[in-house]
């Protein structure tokens, strides 16, 4: 029996060495941690449980080969003491490629964390397709996207990308709720830099096409890059943070015992000139928890700023117009960005805080021809459609139908604050003025001084925030400094919201 014994341990100590040592090596040369040691920062120590780690490949062509775990570790485990699943791609056993026993570990990994309401965590480090197994490799594929899709707003689905991720492999990280892409070492397109030379005659090169820096800033399908694993590991578990385990939960709300004191460095925060920007970032860091703010594809469409905070305790999502970047202007970029952060906190039960400061959508025929109309829906479509609390806070500017895209009170936000400097109107006081007053202006000695005058007579009667509160679209108009109370205040009566809609499948949203 103890030669049994010897020999179960001995297997299972060449099981979990992947490839061998020579290619865990070849792994650490590329500034690459293994499939386990990425498991290992993750978990909690010594809670982490492995399935699958005899299952290999059934594939003749194969051969011989011993695929340990059939190049990838599944299991569950605790991060910060709540129960997180999670798989991890092995490079280090036939290039992580997916096969049919590859993807079955990761479809039952999916399974049992839609059974049992637990998030899940996906790294990312392989080859593609295990061309050997053909058409099993693709069905392969189909049946993680098609659990991917299961899980989608029921539990978080967080995916790293850690290595290469290239052709259809790209899509199942695509179908989860945040990806964490390594600078440097990881790669995702559809089709690598070769295929495209042959294809179009374009030359660019593996980072340009599917680094970390291109995904993020240029195509948006990153939301947040780490300089290295270490960084990615901390970014999961900062993420896991505010979410809740399933969507039948709340966020993950913190005790506050702190007292909630107004701080008047807000009451200067926004400019004397209405037309000078200021960075809406140091309007956040002043209103949340300790000024931590998780933001969220910072580099994409950096006009708009979303991400994470706690307010009073409380796990909220935050959305708001950037005045740094474009003036704050809504585009088709910023729209998708914000509709589908403000998506995401729908389905997990977190509360969305909005901080406008609009002057419009970006007018352009790039924009027209590229389909503001239809990207832009999207943001009244979400805001509309969202059943968690909602409030908006008007910082300055909410012109046009931007003010309705960012959660005016019409648009359903349960309650609507604006500071002294709003400006609430169909339009700008300067465009205003000149097509309210444009025969005065065209027959005026003075032209300049007359618009002067009129934008003035325009802000007084009309841009201001008094107007619309005394027509009940704000609930207030308050000094800044009171902002983060105010919202904290509201934030625990809106707690026990309830908001029942027609009966529907869903909604058709404008896609």
């Amino acid at each position: 029996m103890q030669r049994r014994f010897a020999e179960l341990d001995l297997q299972r100590i060449r099981l979990q060495a992947g490839g061998g040592q020579d290619r865990i090596d070849k792994q650490h040369q590329q500034g690459k941690l293994t499939a386990r040691e990425r498991l290992g920062l993750l978990f909690d120590p010594e809670s982490f449980v492995e399935f699958g780690l005899w299952a290999t490949h059934r594939c003749p062509e194969l051969g011989g080969k011993v695929f340990p775990a059939d190049g990838v570790v599944t299991g569950k485990g605790e991060v910060g003491g709540r129960g997180v699943f999670a798989f991890a791609q092995d490079f280090t056993v036939g290039g992580g490629a997916v096969g049919d026993r590859h993807a079955q570990k990761i479809v039952e990994c999916l399974w049992a964390a839609l059974k049992l309401g637990t998030p899940v965590v996906g790294f990312n480090d392989s080859g593609g397709a295990r061309i050997q197994e053909g058409v099993e490799a693709l069905s392969g594929y189909g049946k993680i996207f098609y659990h991917n899709v299961l899980l989608s707003g029921v539990v978080p689905q967080i995916s790293v990308i850690c290595g290469p991720c290239a052709g259809g492999a790209v899509y199942s990280p695509a179908l989860t709720d945040f990806v964490i892409m390594v600078d440097r070492t990881a790669h995702m397109f559809i089709a690598g830099p070769e295929v495209i030379r042959a294809a179009t005659g374009e030359a660019i090169s593996e980072e340009d096409l599917g680094g970390a820096q291109a995904q993020a800033a240029t195509a948006g399908n990153v939301h947040f890059v780490a300089r290295d694993e270490y960084e990615a590991v901390e970014l999961v578990k900062a993420l896991l943070s505010y979410l809740p385990q399933n969507n039948m939960e709340g966020p993950h709300d913190l005790p506050f015992e702190a007292p909630i004191v107004d701080d008047e460095s807000l009451d200067w925060v926004i400019p004397e000139d209405p037309r000078q920007a200021y960075d809406v970032r140091d309007v956040i860091s002043r209103l949340v928890d300790h000024a931590v703010f998780l933001e969220v594809q910072a580099q994409f469409a950096p006009n708009i700023v979303v991400g994470f905070a706690r307010m009073g305790g409380l796990a909220i999502g935050l959305v708001a117009n950037q005045p740094a970047v474009m003036a704050g202007v809504l585009d088709i970029n910023a729209a998708d960005k914000a509709a589908r952060f403000i998506r995401t906190c729908n389905v997990f039960n977190i509360p969305v805080v909005t901080l406008m400061d609009v002057p419009g959508f970006l007018p352009g025929v790039a924009q027209e021809h590229g389909g503001i109309i239809r990207h832009g829906a999207k943001m009244l479509f979400t805001y509309a459609s969202i059943t968690v609390p909602k409030i908006t806070v008007i910082l300055r500017k909410a012109y046009g139908g931007a003010y309705l895209a960012m959660c005016s009170k019409d648009m359903g936000a349960d309650s609507v604050l604006a500071w002294p400097t709003a400006e609430i109107a169909v339009m700008g006081p300067e465009a205003a003025v000149r097509v309210i007053h444009r025969r005065e202006i065209d027959s005026a000695s003075d032209p300049q001084a007359l618009i002067q005058e009129k934008i003035e007579e325009y802000r007084r009667t009309h841009a201001n925030p008094f107007r619309a509160a005394e027509a009940f679209y704000l609930d207030d108009v308050i000094r800044p400094s009171w902002t983060r109370r105010l919202v904290i205040e509201r934030l625990n009566i809106l707690r026990g919201k309830r908001d029942l809609r027609p009966q529907k499948k869903h909604g058709n949203i404008p896609l």
